[in-house]
């Protein structure tokens, strides 16, 4: 695992690279495509881990749910409904992790009772993996 040191400001080096990375893409006013292809891009500059859970993640979405939208957010691939990130893959060596997320904001509907998962870890992508996240991401747009 990477180590990670704080600077004056409280954050990491990491965590500022991914304030510059977001700033960056808001910025960007973007058609559909060239939306994906900036994330597919940002795919491609991954570790040869991370790029093959990245793609097949990538594979998996739009092959379940082709009518999400698919941008950058933070650096990361991240997938939209309406304009609102529904959710996002995390690469590992995106803050020296030992393993990669994917990970749920706000607008998945993933809510049961008072406590829920809204982050998983990924370290491969077999049939059962991909089954689950075919899952994740179907009751998450429910």
């Amino acid at each position: 695992m990477a180590e990670t040191k704080n600077t004056k400001s409280g954050f990491s080096a990491e965590e500022r690279a991914a304030m510059k990375e977001r700033a960056k893409e808001l910025k960007q006013n973007a058609t559909k495509e060239a939306a994906l292809a900036e994330q597919l891009k940002k795919i491609s500059e991954f570790e040869p881990e991370d790029r093959k859970l990245a793609e097949k993640v990538q594979k998996i979405v739009t092959e379940a749910a082709p009518e999400l939208d698919s941008k950058l957010w933070y650096g990361m691939p991240a997938y939209y409904r309406d304009g609102k990130n529904v959710f996002f893959f995390q690469p590992a060596q995106k803050f020296g992790s030992r393993y990669s997320t994917l990970g749920f904001n706000d607008p998945a509907n993933l809510d049961e009772g008072n406590m829920w998962p809204a982050a998983y870890a990924i370290t491969t992508i077999g049939a059962t993996e991909e089954k689950q996240i075919i899952a994740l991401v179907k009751k998450a747009l429910s």
